[in-house]
């Protein structure tokens, strides 16, 4: 009877060997794959609307018709480094430049034969 459940117990091996290379990677497959897939799906799309995000930080200029991260919609009348003065109605908003959130096409920039 104890033979039995000692042979379904295994014989231990010498010095407790560690798993082979292949049981080690298959293993940590379903972790390797998972981070792939936050990768693709999560990380790397944040990533690029980041970069786009500071690209479109750089390429403001007066005039522009911007919407803030807080939903303010004006136009741009002075820009540094560091602030946007936008005028929204009749209020003029002196901003962060971090706190723009989009540009917004105007309809007269985007369509010439509007003008006529």
């Amino acid at each position: 009877m104890f033979e039995s459940i000692a042979f379904a117990m295994g014989t231990p091996q010498a010095g407790g060997a560690a798993p082979e290379g292949t049981d080690m990677l298959m293993q940590f497959l379903p972790l390797i794959l998972m981070f792939v897939i936050f990768w693709f799906l999560l990380i790397r799309p944040q990533q690029k609307r980041a970069k786009a995000h500071k690209q479109m930080l750089s390429e403001l200029k007066r005039g522009d018709h911007v919407v803030t991260s807080s939903g303010i919609i004006g136009r741009i009348l002075e820009i540094d480094d560091e602030q946007v003065l936008l005028e929204s109605g009749d209020s003029k908003l002196r901003i962060s430049r971090a706190a723009v959130g989009g540009l917004i096409q105007s309809k007269t920039a985007a369509d010439p034969a509007e003008k006529k």
